[in-house]
């Protein structure tokens, strides 16, 4: 069986793996889905008249349009956080050591790991996007392309979350601290323009809420979904995914290559 044969039928076997420890626990998943849930809830009943007029807009639903691209952000790095707890867990539980003593193709354990939790996180995205359109959201100014290249973007975020998520879980002793370490992915949401437009801020935080990792993303989604204005958005979440992708990816072969000694 040659090199590449080897990659993806091991690659598959963990995936199976991976897809079959969420179903066995779903609790976790359900408590990565509760908080955007919530806020998304929160946000649109209970803040929904007073924010919507905040953003200039007329009514809830516009508030709604302009939150809930935020929203699906924020999904996708609570889901990750999920991925790091898991990931911590199987070094500290010995599972690694195991994989790391058979005859498997040794990229394996990653690859599936980071192809089941972009599942895991699509899936996540699917089912909040579903309270979004029961609640009122809608996006009828998007064609065929930008509904694509919206999913494509969602890709890529989850993608480049993933892997970092990952090198998380692996630096990390325990569980709780592989929490703690993956915190910043559902903090930062909170301080990008998923909430409020960024010239809202205070002045000296503008510049970091604009160019931090997920308001380029959360502004290009928006765009792609409601017609409002890219500009350079597009390209700075497509920089932000590729190098959170290459940091994440090398960091976390590092550390998996490692001798477990040291």
């Amino acid at each position: 069986m040659s090199s590449l044969a080897l990659a993806v039928r091991d690659s598959h076997t963990m995936l199976r793996r991976n897809l079959l420890h969420v179903r066995r626990y779903p609790a976790l998943t359900l408590n990565v889905l509760l908080t955007p849930i919530v806020l998304l809830l929160l946000f649109v009943y209970i803040f929904g008249d007073a924010m919507s007029a905040g953003i200039g807009g007329g009514d809830r639903s516009d508030y709604i349009a302009y939150l809930v691209p935020g929203i699906l952000l924020m999904t996708i790095g609570g889901t990750t956080v999920g991925t790091s707890v898991s990931v911590a867990m199987d070094m500290t539980e010995g599972i690694i050591a195991r994989f790391r003593t058979m005859a498997i193709h040794r990229q394996s354990v990653l690859i599936g790991r980071v192809v089941g939790c972009v599942l895991q996180c699509l899936a996540s995205v699917v089912l909040v996007g579903a309270v979004a359109v029961a609640i009122g959201f809608r996006a009828t100014d998007a064609n065929a392309v930008e509904w694509l290249a919206a999913f494509g973007l969602l890709l890529l975020v989850a993608f480049a979350l993933t892997w970092i998520a990952v090198g998380m879980g692996m630096v990390s002793p325990n569980a709780e601290a592989a929490s703690n370490n993956a915190l910043p992915l559902i903090m930062l949401p909170f301080i990008s323009s998923a909430f409020v437009p960024v010239d809202s801020m205070p002045g000296w935080f503008q510049p970091i809420a604009e160019y931090q990792p997920f308001t380029p993303a959360i502004e290009t989604l928006r765009g792609l979904l409601l017609g409002s204005e890219i500009g350079h958005n597009g390209w700075l979440a497509a920089a932000w995914c590729l190098g959170l992708t290459v940091l994440g990816f090398f960091w976390s072969k590092a550390l998996f290559n490692r001798d477990p000694g040291n």
